[in-house]
């Protein structure tokens, strides 16, 4: 049995309203650091208010290690939040924003005191423990929150978007920093976010969300080069995967995908979880990082279209390329090779490593 199960789970605020969490199933395992990540409004704050025990759930089970939680107060939960905002208390000084919750449980005053100064040692803000909240910088707030959180020594550590009102850089060091964390305290951690960046330098596992469904669970790699789903190879991606509108067309034994402005040649290896396709319409997707250019016509494996260079937007280590294939006027290029490109030059196009995804129209799966 894992650690933390989700059964069923689901949250609805009226009983004629739309359910907000729908029929939710996960699994986590001790020590784990999992992401909960999609859009605005897919449920995943929602669902760790329900872990939490700060929204009460409409159907469906939450068990820590064997035990239900679901009819426990939230202080019975042995569970710790984040939130977006620091929530710290202006009047108290770092020490009692720390040590409010042990103050709760009526510690002795040495054993607060030894723990409160644990858990700044681990997010590094020792030595500011007699200041008040406004002598502080955001970063600052934002660790005491997170003391404030681990010093209870929860089973369970939620964050829910805790990096969004930090600056770019400081989002940066501090994900380093909760991560670093999480490792050294060994505890169990569920983050959420809208942020992919984040998602895929922190998580272990990352749960996409979308509608209130889970539409892939995976790791990092495996949600980026193994997308479940037409939404998950969409959400998860900068720039994101360009798609195409294909059909399925069978020439001898040959299948080729083939749209207003493109013939892809589809790899053998697709033939037969493509054969039920044939003379329908797939969406066909390809990451920017997949699509390959050369100045001169270059057909062959993998050729996919020639086409002309738009815009080029220069990235530092890499340009983005922007041309038009058939209807899709968009489609981007991720090259370091031709990083002074010209707009205006015309190129060929082609399919590196039959890395290309194609996903039914209707249920949006991914085909395999």
């Amino acid at each position: 049995m894992s650690y933390l199960e989700i059964k069923n789970l689901q949250k609805k605020y009226t009983a004629n309203g739309p359910l907000i969490v729908n029929n939710m199933n996960l699994s986590i395992e001790k020590g784990e650091f999992i992401v909960f990540l999609g859009p605005s409004g897919c449920g995943k704050t929602t669902t760790i208010r329900m872990i939490s025990g700060l929204e009460e759930i409409t159907g469906g089970d939450i068990t820590i290690d064997g035990e239900s939680i679901v009819n426990k107060l939230p202080r019975e939960r042995g569970v710790s939040m984040i939130f977006q905002s620091y929530a710290v208390w202006p009047h108290m000084t770092v020490f009692d924003n720390i040590a409010y919750p042990l103050k709760l449980q009526k510690l002795p005053k040495d054993e607060i005191k030894q723990r409160v100064e644990k858990a700044a040692q681990a997010t590094e803000i020792q030595g500011l423990l007699k200041r008040y909240p406004a002598q502080m910088s955001g970063g600052q707030r934002q660790r005491v929150a997170v003391s404030r959180a681990i010093v209870v020594e929860p089973k369970l550590f939620l964050m829910d978007e805790p990096l969004s009102n930090l600056d770019a850089k400081l989002r940066v060091t501090m994900r380093t920093e909760l991560k670093r964390i999480h490792t050294q305290q060994g505890s169990t951690s569920i983050f959420v976010t809208h942020d992919q960046s984040e998602a895929m330098s922190m998580a272990d596992r990352i749960v996409v969300m979308y509608k209130g469904k889970i539409e892939q669970i995976g790791t990092p790699m495996e949600v980026y080069q193994d997308s479940a789903t037409r939404f998950v190879a969409e959400f998860i991606g900068t720039p994101p995967t360009n798609f195409f509108d294909a059909s399925i067309v069978k020439e001898g034994k040959e299948l080729y995908a083939k749209g207003e402005g493109f013939c892809y040649k589809v790899p053998a290896s697709l033939h037969q979880s493509l054969a039920d396709y044939v003379g329908k319409e797939v969406d066909m997707g390809i990451r920017p990082e997949y699509i390959d250019i050369a100045p001169q016509k270059k057909e062959g494996e993998g050729y996919l279209c020639d086409a002309e260079i738009d815009f080029i937007e220069p990235q530092g280590s890499h340009s983005i390329l922007i041309t038009g294939i058939g209807t899709n006027q968009n489609v981007k290029i991720h090259t370091v090779e031709y990083m002074d490109m010209k707009p205006g030059t015309k190129v060929s196009c082609y399919v590196k490593n039959e890395m290309v995804m194609f996903f039914d129209r209707e249920t949006t799966k991914r085909i395999k």
